[in-house]
């Protein structure tokens, strides 16, 4: 019962108040938003996202930008970026402007801009965005499993342009030295691939 045991000379990292008062306002700010085509709530995503940051050794900080990594983007543009570096602090700003892409482009070029963003970006906003898109290409994945094909209705870029973001996002996070982040990245990328090309080549016998 209770906790996993932690192994001797590592210490937990501290998650305070801090943490607990970022959960709540990205519960807030994202509440009634849902997970593209599921009735999973927004939530559910950034608490994954800052799971996976923890898990990679990230610090509160880190953890922090995991949850309101969207919150930007999502609702409410530069006013929010001033109150995300009032409540919770420059560093935590930083990470949460290095993972916000701009709203008012074409989709494959804000997605194009994002990763010349990531080519210059420091190791926290790379974090970040590594576990955000790891969370994200692992739910494509699952739900392909189950829906096939029809799960690319979903995305602007259909199923041609999703792979191909998801495999450039993976080309940069590899030009730095690897995580256990960008590793399980890089499977999931692989699953992905293999499985959206079985149902490319079901798709044409059957025409």
């Amino acid at each position: 019962m209770g906790g996993v045991k932690r192994p001797r000379n590592v210490t937990a990292t501290k998650l305070g108040k801090r943490f607990e008062q970022a959960l709540l306002f990205a519960a807030r700010k994202h509440a009634g938003q849902v997970r593209k085509g599921t009735p999973a709530p927004y939530i559910s995503h950034l608490m994954g996202v800052a799971s996976l940051v923890l898990e990679a050794g990230g610090d509160e900080d880190l953890a922090i930008a995991a949850l309101l990594h969207d919150v930007v983007e999502d609702c409410g543009g530069a006013p929010m970026l001033k109150e995300v570096r009032r409540r919770f602090g420059s560093r935590v700003a930083h990470i949460v402007e290095g993972c916000t892409q701009e709203v008012d482009l074409a989709w494959r070029e804000r997605r194009e801009n994002y990763i010349r963003h990531l080519r210059t970006a420091g190791a926290d906003v790379r974090l970040v965005s590594a576990a955000d898109k790891l969370h994200n290409s692992r739910h494509i994945l699952t739900d392909y499993r189950e829906l096939g094909d029809r799960i690319w209705s979903r995305f602007s870029g259909g199923r041609e342009g999703t792979l191909w973001y998801y495999q450039a996002l993976l080309k940069e996070f590899r030009r730095r030295k690897p995580n256990r982040v960008v590793n399980e990245l890089a499977r999931v990328v692989a699953g992905l691939k293999k499985a959206a090309g079985r149902g490319g080549r079901r798709k044409r016998r059957a025409l």
